[in-house]
């Protein structure tokens, strides 16, 4: 299995987090057009969650993570309901564990994804640049959303 190098994700930050809004809006919904199902499910948790504030967090997320996979030369098939159907029963059971044990390295295992999951946990965990910090229950659920968007971008690479 590819795995995205630290490297990818520094070049993703760095075209993502110097977009400007035009800019931003076109490369979502370039991911959105390669990925609409997976999008989809993902902007679904922060309805499921009543937490306007993980919207904008999920979209600036999803095209990280989209780019961090593009940047890594990684090709990943058009993701369908049963891919992430797949991927969600046992995410959910691994989950369960997780918050029993608190034991980090369950879930990225789970993800594949050592370096993208690595910068999630960095994430969620510290403040932002401008020393905003998000709420530690958003900052949950960003990180479960996050990573179970990432396990499924690594079952479908091609």
């Amino acid at each position: 299995m590819k795995h995205v190098s630290r490297e990818s994700i520094d070049k993703a930050i760095n075209i993502v987090d110097n977009l400007n809004d035009e800019q931003l809006e076109e490369v979502t919904q370039k991911y959105i057009g390669h990925q609409d199902i997976l999008f989809d499910y993902a902007m679904s948790a922060a309805t499921e969650y009543k937490n306007e504030e993980l919207d904008g967090l999920l979209v600036y997320y999803f095209c990280l993570i989209s780019e961090s996979f593009h940047q890594e030369g990684i090709s990943l098939k058009k993701i369908e309901e049963e891919d992430i159907d797949e991927v969600h029963e046992p995410f959910f059971d691994m989950l369960d564990e997780y918050f029993e044990t608190e034991n980090e390295e369950l879930m990225e295992s789970f993800c594949d994804q050592p370096h993208l999951a690595m910068l999630m946990a960095t994430d969620v965990s510290t403040a932002d640049d401008d020393g905003t910090d998000m709420s530690e229950e958003t900052a949950t659920q960003l990180y479960v959303v996050a990573l179970a968007m990432i396990a499924i971008m690594n079952k479908a690479i091609l």
